[in-house]
């Protein structure tokens, strides 16, 4: 990765304005309090490959508050998710009323678009992923019960997504364009898991027996069968042997409609064709004719809702691969 910032390299009474600086022109809008100036050490460096972030901190004791004040008033990022794992020292992570505590190989998600705090209490080199909340295949008002909570990076899938980043900082430059793109939505499916499972855990107790399976069933049919233009929710409950009522009914308990689903995993996909090289040579419509969207105007006006760009303008903007900009790297 390329550094983007180190404080040594200015006198020490301007050390904690560039910290500051840097990091919220790296990140997002950010106070910092620095433990002692003076002798306070900091580094950030980051690439990006698409949409996905990846900063590394290596930082003295010090504290990177989001306050609510900064939130959405100077800058102009959609809402991200950023995820935080320690490769050395601790960290804790305060959202949403919790407060994660971690140690090395340990993971937190939280949202840039509420109030929080990262806090150094010593000296800690920290990884960071931010992406757009809406890559991650989540609804959001679930995901905010499991904000600043500890995944554990020694058990269950948790364990696995440490050494993947860890890995892919380490080998970043052996990665061409097309690699990192398919690299980075493999990251963020891993999150997806990661975090699933715990909201798996976090709401057994409020669901009826056999709803999550089902709904993993249902949704497992959907992936598999997303190019078929006659997938409807009538097929999804047809091929599971329950009415297409009792399919909607468990869906509504995701926040959700079985529709906007197969909607949502479609223009998903979508979007990774647009972006991936290998495939530069097809026509928007034929890409979205791949992934049942028929009407070319229609899956226009729905991916722009979705992504905030035409697909063209947003292929085009794609383009560029995972080049390493200031701008769009993470921070504390």
């Amino acid at each position: 990765m390329t550094i983007l910032v180190r404080t040594s390299d200015v006198p020490a009474r301007e050390r904690t304005e560039l910290w500051r600086a840097a990091a919220s022109e790296a990140y997002v809008p950010l106070e910092m309090r620095l433990d002692d100036a003076d002798v306070f050490r900091g580094q950030i460096a980051g690439q990006v490959f698409g949409e996905l972030r990846v900063g590394e901190v290596t930082a003295d004791a010090h504290q990177a508050h989001r306050p609510s004040r900064l939130i959405g008033k100077y800058d102009d990022l959609p809402p991200h998710y950023k995820l935080s794992m320690p490769v050395r020292g601790y960290c804790l992570v305060q959202q949403d009323g919790r407060e994660a505590s971690l140690t090395p190989g340990d993971l937190a998600i939280y949202d840039t678009s509420r109030p929080y705090t990262v806090v150094f209490e010593d000296t800690c080199q920290m990884l960071t992923l931010m992406f757009p909340r809406r890559n991650l295949h989540l609804p959001a008002e679930q995901l905010e019960r499991v904000t600043a909570s500890r995944v554990s990076g020694r058990h269950s899938v948790g364990a696995l997504l440490g050494p993947l980043l860890l890995n892919l900082v380490s080998r970043m430059d052996e990665i061409d364009a097309a690699q990192a793109l398919r690299l980075a939505d493999n990251v963020v499916d891993m999150v997806t898991t990661v975090f699933a499972g715990q909201l798996g855990e976090d709401s057994t107790r409020r669901r009826p027996p056999g709803h999550r399976s089902l709904v993993l069933r249902a949704k497992s049919f959907i992936e598999a069968h997303l190019e078929d233009t006659d997938l409807t929710p009538g097929t999804v409950a047809a091929a599971m042997h329950i009415s297409t009522g009792y399919l909607h009914k468990l869906f509504r308990r995701e926040n959700t409609t079985v529709s906007r689903w197969i909607r949502e995993r479609r223009l998903e996909h979508c979007r990774r064709d647009l972006r991936d090289p290998d495939q530069s040579d097809l026509a928007v419509s034929s890409v979205a004719a791949h992934w049942g969207f028929i009407d070319a105007a229609h899956f226009s006006r729905l991916f722009k809702a979705a992504y905030g760009l035409p697909p063209r303008e947003y292929r085009i903007v794609s383009e560029g691969g995972p080049d390493i900009h200031l701008s769009a790297t993470g921070g504390p």
